[in-house]
């Protein structure tokens, strides 16, 4: 796991503790986790005994608000303390079970809806349930949308420390935009095949015959182990769900002689199926990618399951990842092409761009569309092809590249070697040649970072989940390009960062100088809890 910067260490003087730990818990990915989720709640200061709800206690609760990750907040009637339920919707009383104490919240376990949340609708996913995909699915869309932008707005407010009367009087914050497309909108999806099937409580009476129980489909959640079986998926493509089903159809015939890997014993062959939708360049038509993850590389044993898929029409491309490690990874020490290409191609913006079985592309095609409007929108570009941009976190090059025909040069920035190849492979694809991309880590610049590039007229920064690094944050402040588009994909580290850029830290001799001039979020997967945002800064 990644560890986060040192910089998160940071005294607040404020009246919520809660925010407190925000700040100066930031020590890990998952800590941080934790503690945006406590960004959205507020504790009294000196809690007694009392206070605090015990491990095991059963509790009726009603559920406020969505937190981090889409879980349910809720208050302990008559103390007011905070316990967060995973799969508690807005309005929804239910009795729940306390699981684990952390710090000034608890988390509880739902054992009995009494009533219903708000905004309820049917799921239309048989599987909504139990997969830990889609957990607001029997939420309406509206009501999905304002609780993630009130979180984002909580999370600037209270973590970056912008003010309400700020953000309104200055119309900083802008309405969230919606998905226009709901349900089959994702272009890449992950199955697993497993030697243990998950299967729900009410099921498990059903199933007693102690055979075979090989699953194909998605990780049960809090389970590494145990696989629920799933034939479709109402998040991906309809030809990718054909494959899927014609897969399911036929890979456990004992005649086949195909096993699911066991991530105890490390036995098996099988590890996983990733299909990957796009579009061909010349038709429109979609075009879909197969990979088959082995442990091992026996192409004979693949054969049959090659054949079958090979005939739906959609399927050009069926590759073998082979990954001898015993760990979970999808991406293989070696690939080979089982049929057809060894890429598949995609476009956006007006660009090619080519998709081969591990490169990175934003996993929803249409909605990516959206994003890298309001991106160019955000930037401001004169569109006389004198200015520079600056690309930072600049994976396959997707964003420079559809800004690269407006300016002078673009110049990128990426840790991981194969999305640089890639990035110069769809800058060839595209005739674009006013582009570089460059290796390298931005969590360890040093004073000689910037020699290689002019300064810029706009500096595109989208990083991970855990932000930017101090270093990164401190060249920034340094280098004083007069616009900065920040893409975030956590609410929370965005808004820590948007904090240091525009108010600076006195902990670390740093001075702000950046104005927030609009922050949008943007719903780029419904139905789950993940939330992108735009923003941008300029120069004081």
């Amino acid at each position: 796991m990644a560890t986060m910067p040192s910089h998160s260490l940071r005294h607040l003087s404020i009246t919520r503790p809660w925010l407190r730990t925000i700040r100066s818990s930031l020590t890990t990915v998952a800590s941080l986790a934790e503690d945006s989720t406590q960004a959205q709640t507020q504790q009294p200061s000196k809690p007694n005994n009392a206070y605090f709800p015990k491990r095991g206690q059963i509790l009726e609760l009603v559920c406020e608000s969505l937190g981090f990750k889409g879980k349910g907040v809720c208050k302990v009637e008559d103390s007011g303390f905070i316990v967060m339920c995973d799969r508690a919707l807005p309005g929804e009383r239910f009795i729940g079970r306390v699981t684990r104490k952390k710090g000034n919240y608890a988390e509880v376990t739902k054992l009995k809806t009494i009533s219903p949340h708000w905004d309820f609708v049917d799921a239309p996913c048989e599987y909504a349930s139990y997969c830990g995909g889609c957990k607001t699915q029997n939420l309406s869309y509206e009501a999905q949308i304002r609780a993630k932008e009130q979180q984002v707005q909580e999370l600037v407010m209270h973590v970056g420390n912008f003010s309400r009367l700020e953000l309104d009087s200055l119309n900083i914050m802008k309405p969230i935009v919606p998905c226009d497309i709901q349900f089959h909108y994702r272009n890449k999806m992950e199955f697993s095949f497993g030697s243990q099937e998950w299967l729900p409580r009410e099921s498990l009476l059903e199933k007693q015959d102690g055979g075979e129980s090989y699953a194909l489909g998605l990780h049960a959640p809090g389970f590494f182990d145990k696989v629920l079986n799933v034939n479709q998926c109402l998040l991906q493509s309809e030809p990718a769900n054909t494959v899927l089903a014609a897969i399911q159809d036929c890979w456990r015939d004992p005649q086949l002689g195909l096993s699911a890997y066991n991530v105890h014993s490390h036995a098996g062959f099988l590890k996983h199926l990733m299909l990957r939708s796009g579009r061909d360049v010349k038709t429109g038509l979609p075009e879909l990618m197969v990979n088959f993850v082995t442990s091992s590389y026996k192409p004979e044993l693949l054969k049959p399951l090659v054949e079958k898929i090979s005939s739906i029409p959609e399927v050009v491309s069926v590759i073998n990842n082979v990954n001898t490690s015993i760990g979970s990874t999808s991406v293989g020490e070696e690939e080979y092409i089982l049929y057809g290409k060894s890429a598949i191609t995609e476009i956006l913006r007006g660009l090619t761009f080519q998709i081969s079985a591990n490169s990175f592309f934003q996993t929803n095609t249409h909605q990516a569309e959206v994003l890298y409007k309001l991106i160019e929108e955000c930037a401001g570009l004169r569109g006389d092809g004198s200015e520079i941009v600056l690309d930072l976190f600049c994976g396959t090059g997707t964003i420079g590249l559809t800004l690269a025909r407006r300016v002078r040069h673009v110049y990128g920035y990426e840790v991981v070697a194969q999305a640089i190849a890639d990035a110069c492979l769809n800058a060839k694809l595209n005739s674009i040649y006013n582009a570089t991309f460059v290796q390298g880590d931005l969590n360890k610049i040093d004073e000689s970072f910037g020699n290689n590039f002019p300064k810029p007229d706009v500096v595109i920064s989208d990083p991970n989940r855990p932000g930017m690094h101090m270093k990164l944050i401190k060249f920034l402040l340094k280098l004083k390009a007069p616009r900065i588009v920040y893409v975030s994909c956590n609410p929370a580290t965005c808004a820590r960062d948007l904090d240091y850029l525009c108010h600076g830290m006195i902990e670390k001799n740093l001075k702000g100088c950046y104005k927030l001039k609009s922050l949008q979020a943007v719903d780029m997967f419904p139905h789950t809890p993940h939330i992108e945002c735009v923003c941008l800064l300029e120069l004081c």
